[in-house]
């Protein structure tokens, strides 16, 4: 007697039943594998990100949201600083580097970022098409950047001032593409990277022919006599004393405000914490619930098959095969249920990536297959044996002679 092929062939015969329960269970479990995907993803991110920066240093207010908006780009500036107040701070002894930036620009959704060579060779990119920036209003794209918008070297563009894609466009200074980075899955990918004097022109008035011949400093700050402004700092430390000494001395002595995206990444993912356990907690509840559901659709069917079992026990099957009869409709429900839930996780991550191709998710792999993963499956199992252990015992323990005797 081939067990297996019998239990399936019970499922198939009540096709709602089984579907409604297969879906339940999937809908769970899909739930589960969304916050595993996101949550192995998005630390991995926020870590490449943010490698190689020790502190930020940007205008007085949060904290929080000064990391978001000059580390991850995903928040709107806490606002600008001078040029020489920056200079003057970034030349302290603790400090190995110094990258300046300034923001504020975007084309389309994707954002310009003025600053110097350094900021590239922090991240280590390479190019899969020409080369750096020379001159003012010349860009390297991000790949992502330029496979949405199909820019080639050369192509020119306008910016547009403000962080969002609906804004005030700079049509008298078109930007032109003049390298094209390689993807480098990191934040890089999504930025449309220049110089800072780019940034300051874009925001003149006029400007005169000889500024934009000018070469642009391809490291350090950028020269200006005039009261110019930057948006924000990225800082590497010299040596351990200085995470102690440098964010107190620059937030309590100076009017510019410095944090530590390590500590407020950290915070983060404490805020984000209590949000995830509860989203955690309703999905078990409709796994709970889906378990509830394979025990009383085992349970009423037990009730209406028990003459065929008795029939069974009568023509030669064993007392266990009867109990592997009803385990195995269990574990094949919530089997289903697994695979079901695996793959709608994957097509919702999917499904939200090309949805929200310039925030936080950008750059996540919904095809990734994560080993927490098989857990879900285990965890599957188990509620598979346990919703049908009680009707597979009652199987086992049934009355063969009162069942045909009726």
């Amino acid at each position: 007697m081939n067990i297996f092929r019998l239990s399936w062939k019970y499922l198939v015969d009540r096709p709602l039943n089984t579907g409604l329960n297969v879906l339940l269970l999937a809908l769970g479990l899909s739930i589960i594998t969304v916050l595993l995907l996101v949550e192995e993803q998005f630390e991995n991110k926020m870590n490449r990100d943010a490698a190689g920066i020790d502190m930020v240093i940007g205008a007085k207010g949060s904290p929080l949201q000064l990391v978001l908006s000059s580390v991850y780009h995903v928040d709107f500036p806490t606002g600008n600083i001078p040029l020489k107040e920056a200079q003057k701070v970034s030349r302290n002894r603790l400090i190995k580097n110094a990258i300046p930036m300034a923001l504020g620009d975007n084309y389309k959704g994707f954002r310009i970022v003025g600053s110097n060579h350094d900021y590239l060779n922090l991240y280590q990119a390479e190019f899969a098409a020409g080369s750096v920036w020379d001159k003012p209003f010349e860009v390297v794209l991000g790949s992502t950047v330029a496979k949405a918008k199909g820019f080639q070297l050369g192509d020119t563009f306008i910016g547009a001032h403000g962080i969002e894609a609906a804004s005030h466009e700079h049509d008298q200074y078109p930007f032109k593409v003049v390298g094209i980075l390689a993807p480098t899955n990191n934040v890089l990918d999504q930025l449309i990277v220049t110089s800072v004097e780019s940034v300051w022109y874009a925001h003149d008035d006029e400007i005169g022919p000889e500024k934009l011949d000018q070469e642009v400093n391809g490291t350090g700050f950028p020269e200006s006599d005039q009261d110019r402004e930057l948006t924000t700092v990225l800082i590497a430390y010299r040596n351990p004393m200085a995470a102690i000494q440098l964010p107190r001395m620059i937030n309590s002595r100076t009017s510019l405000q410095a944090a530590s995206p390590t500590f407020e990444i950290t915070r983060l993912f404490e805020l984000l914490g209590i949000g995830v356990t509860v989203i955690k907690g309703l999905a078990l509840l409709i796994i709970i619930i889906a378990g509830l559901g394979i025990f009383i659709a085992l349970y009423n069917s037990l009730k209406e098959r028990k003459y065929d079992l008795a029939v069974m026990r009568a023509i030669g099957a064993a007392k266990s095969q009867l109990f592997l009869l009803i385990l195995l409709e269990g574990v094949i429900l919530t089997l289903l249920g697994a695979i079901g839930g695996l793959v709608l996780g994957h097509f919702f991550l999917f499904f939200i990536v090309i949805t929200y191709e310039e925030g936080l998710v950008s750059g996540f792999n919904a095809i990734m297959f994560v080993d927490k993963e098989w857990w879900i499956i285990v965890y599957a199992l188990i509620v598979g044996i346990g919703a049908s252990i009680i009707p597979a015992w009652n199987a086992y323990k049934g009355d063969i002679a009162g069942q045909l005797s009726k």
